[in-house]
């Protein structure tokens, strides 16, 4: 279940993306942490204790928000723009 419902600019036009490997879809003006919340209940996994993070601050000062595209890049979920295609990962597999 999403931890986000969208109540504005529902008409505003869509923008594709995929969130560990599951296409869906944002909207013009998301942010990535928007775009990804309105369709989950969680950001990530914290890398300490594995419990579920979905951003604190919500303006890019507190490192709570961070994800990687699938090309290795890092950003911060919370102020960076969705961009259509951005291929992101969210769910870290282990390896041993």
């Amino acid at each position: 279940m999403p931890l986000l419902h969208r109540l504005a600019r529902t008409d505003h036009p869509t923008i594709p993306f995929t969130l560990d490997g599951v296409a869906c879809e944002g909207r013009v003006g998301d942010t990535v942490l928007t775009a990804i919340l309105t369709h989950t209940e969680r950001l990530r996994l914290s890398e300490f204790s594995a419990s579920p993070r979905a951003g604190f601050c919500q303006m890019g000062a507190c490192q709570d928000c961070w994800v990687v595209l699938e090309n290795g890049e890092r950003l911060r979920a919370c102020s960076a723009a969705l961009t259509a295609g951005m291929r992101i990962i969210t769910r870290r597999t282990r390896t041993a």
